[in-house]
């Protein structure tokens, strides 16, 4: 178990500069993955989906609808029947309206729909809300872990030019030093058949 926690402070001073315990909840996440050799990667939406209380459902399907053109022009069409039955149609045929002009019990009805939708739609964008916080915190995860694995790469890519530039600086040398030795044994051989 120690020897655990010291690879984990290890991975997260080269990574990020800071010990392990000093991280973010979802720093340690990520350091986590990236020993695990692991994907970070997951549904949120689905998550949070399948989490969802029925009070929860009913508040988003009810800002839904309430938020739809359907529900608009449906609510004008009534509106509109509402007013012209009680505004025209009944008191043309002699019949007394329910709910004459200025339509108070109208008012009424419209007035508890909107006490009612209101909170409820309001509670359906704090779901959202926190939804959204959740998709962001994993995003920066994500884009955290892909940040250190990339990092990683350019540390690997530069570890393998170094040695490949050490190997041929080496192999440089050899083979001028057998360029001089073929240079030497040359002169030699001139000079001895100038002798």
């Amino acid at each position: 178990m120690n020897e655990t926690i010291k690879k984990l402070d290890a991975e997260a001073r080269r990574l990020l500069g800071h010990g392990f315990r000093e991280l973010e909840a979802e720093e340690r996440r990520v350091i986590l993955q990236i020993i695990r050799r692991a994907a970070i990667a997951r549904n949120i939406a689905d998550e949070t989906d399948e989490a969802m209380t029925f009070g929860q459902r009913l508040a988003d399907r009810v800002a839904e609808i309430g938020g739809s053109w359907s529900f608009i022009i449906g609510f004008l069409i009534f509106l509109t029947i509402w007013a012209g039955l009680n505004g025209l149609i009944l008191t043309r045929t002699g019949l007394k309206p329910f709910d004459p002009y200025p339509f108070i019990f109208l008012n009424l009805i419209l007035s508890m729909v909107a006490a009612i939708q209101a909170p409820v739609i309001m509670m359906s964008q704090n779901r959202q809300a926190t939804k959204d916080r959740a998709a962001a915190e994993h995003d920066y995860e994500v884009n955290l872990k892909a940040e250190l694995e990339i990092l990683a790469l350019h540390e690997k890519l530069d570890a393998l030019r170094n040695r490949e530039l050490a190997d041929m600086t080496a192999h440089l040398i050899v083979l001028s030093g057998l360029s001089k030795d073929a240079e030497r044994r040359a002169q030699g051989g001139q000079a001895e058949a100038e002798a």
